[in-house]
């Protein structure tokens, strides 16, 4: 088993950082860049935590503080890559910026990344507290469950963007039983690569928008 999660890990990680240069190389618009944004933040961060991963299975040495870091360090990036699918939407869809909406969404991420602040996470344990890890992933649950509000309302307007809700929606349902329970249950640790393939499928959405869509008309 370690030699194909880890076979995957490596991939994903390529590929997210790959897509991210690319899209980044060949933005037209500002969304297109908030999309390359979007996916180097996803892949870079995901590397604090599935780089000590993959070297635990085959280095002789102790990981604990270097999986609890990675953990604490993806826990930001992925709050920040939704802040990023907020504003990606905003372009995509032409919405006019709503304030009430875009200060939920920026609550919703401070109070995660506050939570994930606190010593009592135990990151330098690679602890699995349920207690805080419920705690600490209610606002990430409040801040993907709006995201993915907002494309589901939206989904009729872009065929190539439809589906994303999907994705946020399975992406959540696949990482919270881990979140949760996979300290009591290590086996739930297995969902996160669905929930990886999740994160796949939309960064090919995205490499998708850019080279067979026509550029959006927001400016560079």
């Amino acid at each position: 088993m370690k030699y194909g999660e880890s076979s995957f890990d490596i991939l994903y990680l390529l590929f997210a950082i790959l897509s991210g240069c690319i899209l980044l190389a060949k933005a037209r618009n500002r969304t297109e860049r908030l999309m390359g944004c979007s996916a180097l933040v996803l892949g870079f961060g995901d590397a604090f935590h599935l780089v000590p991963r993959v070297l635990n299975y085959f280095v002789e040495a102790d990981f604990t503080a270097a999986l609890g870091i990675g953990k604490l360090i993806t826990s930001v990036t992925m709050t920040a890559v939704y802040v990023l699918l907020y504003y990606v939407w905003l372009g995509i869809f032409g919405k006019p910026e709503k304030k009430m909406t875009t200060v939920l969404v920026w609550l919703f991420a401070a109070i995660r990344v506050a939570l994930c602040a606190f010593p009592q996470n135990g990151w330098l344990e690679n602890s699995s507290d349920m207690l805080w890890g419920i705690l600490r992933n209610i606002p990430f649950v409040a801040l993907g469950a709006l995201i993915c509000v907002l494309y589901l309302q939206c989904r009729k307007d872009s065929r190539r963007f439809k589906p994303v809700w999907v994705y946020i929606f399975l992406s959540f349902l696949f990482y919270l039983p881990v979140a949760v329970g996979a300290g009591l249950v290590p086996i739930l640790g297995m969902l996160m690569l669905p929930k990886t393939v999740c994160y796949i499928l939309m960064l090919v959405t995205f490499l998708l928008a850019r080279f067979k869509d026509p550029a959006l008309s927001d400016p560079l």
